[in-house]
Parts: C-alpha cells; structure tokens; sequence
C-alpha cells in the first residue's frame, strides 16, 4: 500500500475531507438543456473517494453559458438537478462544491438561450480560438461581446451571489469561483481584454477590484468557509497573454482574499499542457500571502503531489484527467495500481461513453 501525505484527512475551514486529493473542475457537457441530470449524478457519484470534488463550470446566469450542453445554478430545475449530484456524492461520504464559471466573452449567441447576451469587460473579440455549437454541428468564430455597464457590472456580480446561495440550497458544501482559464473574472483580471479606464480598469488594483467584489459579497451571503477561488497566473487559455504587473498583481490578490476570510485559493498551472509555468517563487508567494487553504493543481502524479504537500506548499493537492479516467484514482494511488487513459474524443459529447463508462478496481 502506497503511503504519503495525499492520503491523510483535512480540515477545510470546517469541512472535514478523507483525503488531500481534490478532483479538479473539467467541463464535460453532459447538462442536457443546461439542467443537470441522473447521468452527471451517477459520474459524481462514482468519484466521490476525491477527498473534494469541485463540479465542471456551472454559470450563475443565462449570460455565462457560453458552451453546449454546460450546466447552470440560477433556476429552481437546476437547483433540483444539482440535489440528485450533491446527495449522491453525500451518500457515498463525499464533499462537493460546486465550480461558478460566467464564460463571459467566451461564448457564441447560439449557445445562449434567448434574450441572453455575451458580454465582458470590454469588446475584445478572441481572434483565434472557436466555439462548438451544437446547431451547426461545427466549431465556429466567435462574436465581439458587448462591452459592460455599470448596471452589467452590478448584475453579473449579483447573479454570482445569488448562485452561490442556490448552491448551498442544493446541498453543496460550497462554491469555488472560477477566477481562472480567461472566463468572466479571469477576464477582468487581464489588460488585454480589461481595456477600461473607470474603477474596473486601468491598473491592477482597478482590475483586481471584480473578482474581489464578487468574493466579498459571496462570503457575505454564506460565509466564507463555504467559498474558494480559482486562479491561474500565466494562463494563456483563451488567449489571456503574459503582462508585467502579473506577480505583483495576483499576489496582491492572494492577500486581499485572504483578509475576505475565503477558504481556499486554488492556483492552477498549465504547464504540463505546454503553457507557461507559474514560477515557484510566484506560488509560494501566493501561499504564504493568502491565510486559507492553498490548493496547487496542474499535471500532478502521486510522487510529486506527496512532495508538495510534505513540503509545506500546498494543503490539497488537484487531479484532472487522471481523475477523469479513474473513478477510484485515490484507491488505485493507495494501492498502486496501473490507470486508466482518458479517451479525449468523448471528452464533450454526450452520453455515458467515456464519461461513466471507465472501469475501476
């Protein structure tokens, strides 16, 4: 039997964890009518060993669905859906939260249902990167979003506190915003799409200012043991290029989010998929700035993940793909077994192939 840090408990600003595995947020377009269903109950079912799940990107508004087939938290039959998820994984001994994505400019109109619109803080279309859509039954450009409002503004971050309330009604163990991967919070982070000059841009401090708003009022509405964030500094997924100010920037914000009591900060790192890497100077100085719970994610196997977590830096350690693949990927870790190898020609379509269909121990 395999023995390390990953597989010992955790307390997560009050939730108990079985292990330090994590089971990352991966998209995997199986929400029929954006509603999640028994299909996606029975995938987080079968995965409930994660010491913690965090859901594929659920958008807290009509505006965020900017892929095929993603789910929602914003109406009472979304609300129903997720519980068929969340007692399932309770029922197994699991905890989930679940992952709050707006794509923001990421989107194309025939995703949408009607009278939603593809905003982002400023109208910066992306030029290379193309979108599914089932209608056409191809990928195809994307349009230029509309700029936001003030009034925009407001709303998208009050629909993030209002799903994150229906989160918790839907017996999550709370939510982790996704602030990561060139979606809505991501994109205010970012000078390249961020082209503002009021209190929303211009600077960091002024770029920061979205994400932290939505973490303040979030915390406000449930508290702040049952809200996390994900990050990822030098992500260049949907075309968010490198800038100057980004150590100094995201650290900052490591620290102003730990003052608004969040429980975690997830830092995600895209190298292993030929991005550049996060340095290791600007992680741990994310750590020791942020007073909760550090999680590190990005192609981890089981030595460098017990590592990491001897080492002091990190508390929580996230699997993607591997938990994708793995069902059981803590036991098969524990027992050191082989594993599985994602097939990523079903990674989005529908139904149970390649999605509850690999096999365990």
């Amino acid at each position: 039997m395999a023995e390390g840090k990953l597989f010992s408990s955790y307390d997560l600003a009050g939730v108990p964890l079985s292990n330090r595995a994590v089971m990352a947020p991966m998209t995997r377009s199986r929400a029929i009518g954006n509603v999640p269903n028994e299909l996606m109950a029975t995938y987080y079912r079968q995965r409930a060993g994660a010491g913690l799940i965090v859901t594929e990107g659920t958008s807290p508004s009509p505006n965020g669905l900017g892929y095929a087939r993603i789910p929602g938290v914003f109406d009472g039959a979304q609300v129903a859906g997720w519980r068929l998820v969340t007692d399932a994984v309770h029922d197994e001994g699991g905890r989930i939260f679940c992952q709050l994505m707006h794509t923001g400019r990421v989107s194309h109109p025939a995703n949408l249902p009607d009278g939603a619109r593809v905003l982002a803080p400023s109208a910066v279309a992306l030029e290379e990167t193309k979108m599914w859509v089932d209608a056409e039954g191809d990928a195809v450009e994307m349009p230029a979003p509309e700029a936001m409002t003030e009034a925009d503004i407001e709303a998208a971050i009050e629909e993030f506190v209002e799903a994150t309330r229906l989160s918790i009604d839907a017996g999550f163990d709370g939510v982790e915003l996704h602030g990561a991967n060139g979606y809505l919070i991501d994109q205010f982070l970012s000078p390249h799409v961020n082209r503002r000059d009021d209190a929303w841009g211009g600077s960091w401090e002024a770029r920061n200012r979205f994400a932290l708003e939505v973490a303040r009022r979030c915390v406000a509405a449930v508290g702040g043991d049952k809200v996390g964030i994900r990050l990822s500094p030098y992500g260049v997924f949907n075309e968010i290029p490198h800038h100057d100010e980004i150590d100094d920037a995201y650290v900052a914000l490591a620290e102003e989010l730990g003052r608004i009591g969040l429980a975690y900060v997830h830092l995600v790192d895209h190298s292993s998929m030929g991005t550049p890497a996060v340095p290791d100077e600007v992680k741990d100085r994310m750590r020791a700035a942020f007073s909760g719970a550090f999680i590190l994610s990005g192609g981890y196997d089981l030595e460098r993940a017990n590592a990491d977590l001897e080492a002091g830096r990190a508390d929580l350690i996230a699997f993607g793909r591997p938990f994708l693949a793995n069902p059981d990927l803590v036991k098969r870790f524990e027992q050191g077994a082989d594993l599985n190898e994602p097939r990523m020609d079903s990674f989005y379509t529908p139904g149970e192939e390649g999605y509850t269909d690999y096999p365990t121990l």
